[in-house]
């Protein structure tokens, strides 16, 4: 569990096995049920990007969301007790092959606090932790999310602390202080998934293989805000 922190820190994301290949596969089939489209049926992917969700934690997607090793996972980088547990896995986009790419692409952070009035913006001291649920198998071709490794401590940077930002400009912001980070690919295995430091930059990409990928993205809430001089792996990532 060290050296996962001492990763964590240093690059601002990652790699864990919650579960088994079986239950991301479970997981799969159930999403193919929900959008009503077939794996043997390429003639019906007309979308660059379909979204489905799942909200009761049913079945596979409740064994992987509670799963023991994703709970360990959280508790090493978040300290025990700085997380606070979630049911089900939310909104998955699932991403199609050689589709014309959606325009949602741009290197951002993803919003990390509530407002007073509900809208949801970016800030140094973030509520989230973000985590990304493999159902299917991503290679370097299959859409997988990159990643710049390292760029917590660049958004730290460029962001007042004490502000609030909209997604749009706080992207232009830390899009343009991490653009000499080495890229990373979030690749992995039906049950694998990253969990991401909060001002970590990211993106998607275009898919150039040949199956959809499948992949949840959930924001678990941190028990209180992000401080960056706490002496947690969230905080000295940022150092």
């Amino acid at each position: 569990m060290e050296a996962l922190v001492e990763s964590f820190v240093r690059d601002g994301f990652v790699k864990l096995t919650i579960g088994s290949r079986e239950q991301g596969e479970a997981a799969q089939a159930l999403l193919w049920k929900q959008i009503g489209l077939s794996p043997d049926e390429p003639e019906g992917w007309r979308e660059p990007v379909v979204w489905a969700a799942d909200m009761t934690g049913y079945g596979p997607f409740g064994e992987l969301v509670r799963s023991p090793e994703l709970a360990a996972g959280l508790d090493a980088v978040c300290g025990k007790g700085g997380w606070q547990p979630r049911g089900a896995a939310g909104n998955i986009p699932i991403r199609f092959p050689r589709r014309p790419p959606a325009d949602d692409r741009g290197w951002h952070l993803d919003a990390n606090v509530s407002r007073p009035d509900g809208s949801w913006g970016v800030t140094v001291r973030s509520t989230t932790l973000l985590v990304l649920m493999l159902f299917s198998e991503v290679g370097e071709s299959d859409a997988p999310t990159r990643v710049r490794a390292g760029s917590q401590r660049d958004s730290f940077g460029a962001l007042d602390e004490r502000q609030v930002y909209d997604h749009i400009s706080a992207g232009g912001l830390v899009d343009a202080a991490s653009k000499d980070r080495p890229v990373a690919l979030a690749t992995g295995s039906p049950g694998d998934a990253y969990l991401v430091h909060p001002l970590t930059v990211h993106a998607a990409q275009e898919h150039l293989g040949e199956r959809p990928r499948f992949m949840a993205q959930m924001p678990f809430m941190l028990t209180e805000p992000l401080d960056p001089a706490a002496d947690t792996p969230l905080a000295r990532a940022l150092r």
